[in-house]
């Protein structure tokens, strides 16, 4: 029997270890003016040790009634950002369970000491949710952990003349009396953090590829330039990390700028500012799209293997550079980037970064140089088939760096442990991979 998940130290005060969700329902209804969420949240629970109650993740906005198995819950308390539910008796493990949960509220990120804003935030005519890593409780209750992944069907009614974006495949939409309700279906299972909603008044482009690829963004924003190389992107990837894993793949670009991207499950968001062929925005629009196969298909167990994430997508960046034509070739940009990390400071575990320096952009480097030394280590041939069993086999699940490891030596025949053991797991800068 698999060992039962526990705590994330790097996110001590989200989820509970004692149940998965296996499905989320959630029927949602939100106005503009005021920024008012409304919602019922329907979860398929599986016990997994015996307990007497379930601790649910919620932020910023209120519970008004909960339902277990149909029946009106007695005790429930909300503190802290969490929503305590006492159940009637306790229950063993195995037992399946559907929690049913009236909330409502005025929706806003939440942050940490170590991260910044996560959640549902208002734009200048708009939402954006940005889960990534804790601001899933910000529009629904959840188990906010990154290894008990769902299904999802999430409803939303927003006024007329707003296009709503969700996981999945859109499968309704259907016109009220004020507005319209967007219902999607994402039938893979995804983690907490990567379910988002975007809502705007935006245009649907619909690009000529299979699988699917969609553009949503305001009506005046030229999609040339970063965004019409995502097709060619995805075919790409395609041949080297395996078919594509998800339905359909969407690129929501806001009125707003961003900062940074926003990756979630089969669509990505970026900022009006993205909407370019620099160099500095084609390489995320691939990072971002990168992220389907490494991080959403196969999601981190733990927040600590982060670099099975962003070492991955930003390595992709460089495969992209040298197949399109792009600004240095990968080796070109592996030692680019080995250089740098040269300067910067040795202290960094990779396989371990901490909390506050998980989103470092040191992880994201050296998680891609560890990558190119395996590479060069194995051969091309024996890498990339690595990478397209790695995603096959782990589809749809959590995995460790462990993990990888025992699966990347037993799929080679090579001890990557011992191979990878001084970029993973020491703070100094191993030598340049030679190949």
């Amino acid at each position: 029997m698999p060992h039962l998940p526990t705590a994330d130290p790097y996110l001590p005060g989200h989820g509970d270890p004692s149940y998965a969700v296996r499905h989320y329902d959630l029927d949602l209804a939100y106005v503009l003016e005021g920024n008012r969420l409304r919602g019922t949240a329907t979860l398929e629970v599986t016990v997994l040790e015996e307990t007497a109650r379930l601790v649910l993740d919620l932020a910023h906005l209120e519970a008004t009634k909960v339902r277990v198995d149909g029946a009106r819950l007695k005790k429930w308390s909300a503190r802290q950002d969490r929503l305590v539910l006492q159940l009637d008796r306790a229950v063993a493990a195995d037992t399946e369970l559907t929690v049913t949960i009236a909330y409502a509220g005025v929706p806003r990120p939440t942050m940490d000491e170590h991260h910044e804003d996560a959640g549902w935030e208002e734009l200048t005519d708009g939402v954006i949710v940005a889960g990534q890593p804790h601001g899933a409780p910000t529009w629904f209750p959840c188990n906010d952990r990154p290894d008990d992944k769902a299904t999802y069907r999430t409803a939303i009614a927003a006024p007329s003349g707003y296009t709503v974006v969700a996981n999945g495949l859109l499968v309704d939409r259907r016109r009220g009396a004020s507005g319209e309700t967007w219902t999607y279906v994402m039938d893979r299972p995804m983690a907490t953090y990567l379910a988002t909603a975007q809502i705007g008044r935006y245009v649907v482009t619909d690009h000529d590829t299979r699988p699917p690829v969609a553009t949503v963004a305001p009506p005046d924003v030229d999609l040339e330039g970063s965004f019409d190389q995502q097709g060619a992107m995805l075919a790409y990837f395609e041949t080297v990390f395996g078919p594509y894993p998800f339905d359909a793949y969407t690129a929501v670009i806001t009125d707003d700028e961003l900062e940074i991207p926003l990756e979630s499950q089969g669509l990505s968001t970026f900022g009006r500012n993205f909407c370019t062929a620099d160099w500095s925005h084609v390489r995320l629009v691939a990072h971002e799209l990168a992220h389907q196969w490494f991080g959403n298909a196969v999601t981190l167990a733990r927040w600590q293997d982060i670099w099975l994430h962003e070492g991955f997508a930003c390595y992709s960046e460089w495969l992209w550079s040298e197949e399109s034509g792009g600004p240095r070739s990968c080796d070109g940009w592996a030692r680019h980037h080995h250089e740098r990390l040269a300067d910067d400071e040795q202290d960094l575990l990779l396989a371990d970064p901490g909390a506050a320096l998980m989103f470092d952009d040191r992880v994201y480097k050296r998680g891609a140089l560890t990558l190119h030394a395996l590479r060069a280590d194995l051969g091309d041939d024996a890498f990339f088939d690595l990478l397209q069993a790695w995603v096959a086999a782990y589809d749809g699940r959590s995995a460790t760096t462990e993990e990888f490891l025992t699966f990347a030596s037993e799929r080679t025949g090579t001890d990557v442990a011992a191979l990878l053991h001084p970029w993973l797991f020491e703070t100094g800068l191993p030598a340049y991979p030679a190949g």
